[in-house]
């Protein structure tokens, strides 16, 4: 598949946020789950959940409403949990430009570098984080995958700063001044390539609460980052240190 231009995202384009991956660690047994609240006014939105077992990790997820297309092709999505900073998602006042518009730099102080690549194979270490061919693919699609989890990554989500960010937009819902706006991260690339879409922290479950679900309290000024979450979590077989199972789906 003929990849356009404005896609073909370099190794680069987010490295600049990427966090060196630490050796596996043994995590205790939790699960977190998070709303996946629209960014920069991409309208879509999307459920999370990380389920921890050793040094194990599945995470379960479902979007909509993402670009679906560009040039023809379905729109790749990278993403990643974020770690690092202070576990929340931007919102306006993180548009230190005023351009109307959270880039992902933008946007680090609140959500942090990335700490694992949600890849649908293949490597889930911030050196994977913009690789297309394993991001997700169109305006919706579920994702499951089980990996080694990093000890940066494990910290993180044991102290409550691990954060979901999906990446990308439709240039044509930008405001007019940064429809056409160069990259923070790669120049030669427009604004909407490596902007943030979607982003939601995640929350520990209760150990042992009897259902699953996930409410949210709505922010007067960016996407919610308070998440009540109820229930239990998937039980994951013992296997090899890296094992993995997926299920995508994509529509344009």
């Amino acid at each position: 598949m003929k990849k356009p231009a404005f896609l073909i995202i370099p190794a680069l384009a987010l490295g600049a946020l990427a966090l060196s991956a630490g050796p596996a660690l043994a995590a205790d047994n939790s699960t977190y789950q998070a709303n996946l609240a629209a960014l920069n006014g991409s309208n879509a939105s999307g459920t999370v959940m990380v389920s921890v077992n050793g040094n194990q990790a599945t995470v379960t997820e479902s979007v909509s409403g993402l670009a679906a297309t560009f040039d023809g092709n379905p729109y790749p999505h990278v993403q990643h949990i974020h770690i690092g900073a202070k576990g929340t998602c931007p919102n306006m006042s993180a548009d230190t430009s005023k351009d109307g518009v959270i880039s992902t730099t933008e946007g680090a102080p609140f959500y942090g570098g990335i700490g694992a690549t949600l890849s649908t194979s293949g490597d889930t270490s911030p050196a994977a984080a913009t690789d297309l061919k394993v991001a997700g693919m169109g305006a919706a699609y579920t994702y499951e995958r089980t990996f080694a989890l990093d000890a940066k990554t494990a910290d993180s989500l044991k102290a409550g700063t691990a954060v979901v960010v999906v990446h990308g937009l439709d240039p044509a819902t930008l405001p007019a001044a940064a429809q056409k706006a160069p990259s923070d991260l790669v120049p030669s690339l427009p604004l909407a390539a490596t902007s943030p879409a979607l982003c939601g922290a995640l929350t520990a479950m209760p150990a042992g609460a009897p259902g699953t679900g996930i409410t949210t309290q709505a922010s007067p000024d960016g996407p919610n980052l308070g998440v009540v979450a109820a229930g239990g979590g998937l039980i994951l077989a013992a296997g090899a240190a890296y094992a993995v199972r997926r299920r995508m789906s994509t529509k344009a």
